[in-house]
């Protein structure tokens, strides 16, 4: 019997914590005292300042199940949400971090052991592939005499993004800052699914697949991009929850997991849909979870900044629901199914339910007003057009009188593979 999503993220907590580590609530999708940040998107940021020397902790070591989302700014996955196997605008990233504590041999062993281990993720050791940053021989070397990984599934990555140190395997949290190698781990799904392990020109197919990443934080880069050895090195870790879910539920698709299985379910009740392949119900079961949890955080729809972002997930929900053939306010019903499926990380939204109910349902209704009218209109666009890019001054019109941001009329006019001139937008 294969673990829940919801049982996975207590095992990862569980073994952390029976390695010395404080087991460390999610922060807010709001970051907390940093203004170069939209939302939350990683497990470290809440422990920026710790990293930085700037904030101590009466812990050396801890271990999260973080909520992320990654829509507007650098990680804008919008509009390849519903489309893809792996893209969300909000997933949990569990994590393990050590502040000056232990470096690279325990964090590669933990993460060994938990992935592998008959009592924690039982992974067959020989579908796990390795990569680490080129010059770092000291991971090569634990992975390859300490954990007994074969040298040919360890792939050491160079600058492959055109710079020193721009490399899949060398993280750095901005220009200057906290940086290091990285080691990254793959589950090889089989060959009955193209792709080819990293490094290679297959890479970006889906048999091998990242899912543990692992940052070794051993500089500090200065302004003038010399790299000073950090006093106290540290580890940061990252794990897509849903990436490991996939694995261990034996399926390809993050939207095959028990969560979105039984998400999308719901989300074809409301609407009426009854062919649960639609993507229209990921996308909508992708948004109700980065919606739901950001009004929980404190954001409130508008049209700037954070709020700009949630509304326009908001919308792009209900025009799916509408292609899917809702006749009335949907979306919101689905925050009480969301709350069933997210375990302990529901309960924290279960006390904001009527609240975030509230806001989508008077979201949905204002725009569903304008919504029938605005894909009128661009239907009527599309049908005189002649070529296959719409201008910029109707998707500006749209968006101005109709409330259609740029990428709901970017969504439709994709369906009809037909490109938006966004730039004379």
């Amino acid at each position: 019997m294969s673990k829940s999503t919801a049982e996975i993220r207590q095992a990862f907590l569980d073994f952390f914590h029976s390695k010395g580590h404080q087991v460390v609530a999610s922060s807010s999708l709001v970051p907390h005292n940093d203004p170069t940040l939209l939302f939350t998107n990683a497990g470290m940021n809440q422990f920026k300042d710790v990293f930085l020397g700037l904030d101590k902790r009466n812990y050396s070591r801890a271990t999260t199940a973080q909520r992320c989302v990654r829509a507007g700014g650098k990680h804008n996955d919008l509009e390849n949400v519903g489309y893809t196997a792996r893209h969300h605008t909000f997933f949990e990233m569990l994590g393990n971090f050590s502040f000056g504590d232990y470096f690279k041999q325990d964090a590669i062993k933990y993460a060994w052991e938990l992935l592998t281990g008959e009592n924690w993720f039982a992974l067959p050791k020989e579908k796990l592939w390795v990569t680490v940053y080129e010059t770092d021989d000291e991971a090569f070397d634990i992975w390859a005499n300490e954990v007994g990984v074969p040298r040919e599934r360890i792939i050491r990555i160079g600058d492959n993004k055109g710079a020193p140190f721009a490399s899949d395997n060398f993280w750095q949290m901005g220009d200057t800052g906290p940086c290091g190698p990285c080691t990254e781990i793959f589950f090889d799904h089989g060959d009955h699914i193209w792709g080819g392990p990293p490094g290679t020109p297959e890479e970006d197919g889906d048999r091998y697949i990242e899912i543990w990443n692992i940052v070794f934080m051993q500089f500090n880069r200065q302004a003038d991009g010399t790299m000073e050895p950090l006093p106290k090195p540290s580890v940061d870790t990252g794990m897509g929850l849903e990436r490991i879910a996939a694995v261990l539920q034996h399926v390809n698709s993050n939207y095959d997991i028990d969560l979105f299985r039984d998400l999308i379910k719901s989300v074809a009740k409301v609407t009426g849909a009854t062919d649960l392949s639609n993507k229209s119900l990921r996308v909508i079961a992708d948004h109700i979870r980065s919606c739901a949890f950001l009004i929980a955080d404190g954001v409130i729809p508008s049209n700037e900044n954070r709020g700009y972002v949630l509304r326009r997930i908001i919308r792009r929900a209900i025009r799916h629901g509408n292609m899917l053939g809702a006749k009335e306010t949907f979306f919101w019903k689905l925050v009480a199914p969301l709350i069933d499926v997210m375990g302990s990380a529901g309960e924290e939204l279960k006390q904001q339910q009527a609240q975030v109910e509230q806001v989508l349902k008077t979201e949905e209704e204002q725009f569903a007003r304008t919504l029938e009218r605005g894909l009128a209109l661009l239907d009527e666009e599309l049908a005189k057009l002649q070529g296959d890019t719409l201008d910029g001054e109707t998707a500006f019109r749209l968006y101005d009188t109709y409330g259609f941001p740029v990428d709901l009329t970017a969504d439709v006019c994709r369906e009809r593979n037909i490109k938006v001139d966004e730039a004379g937008f």
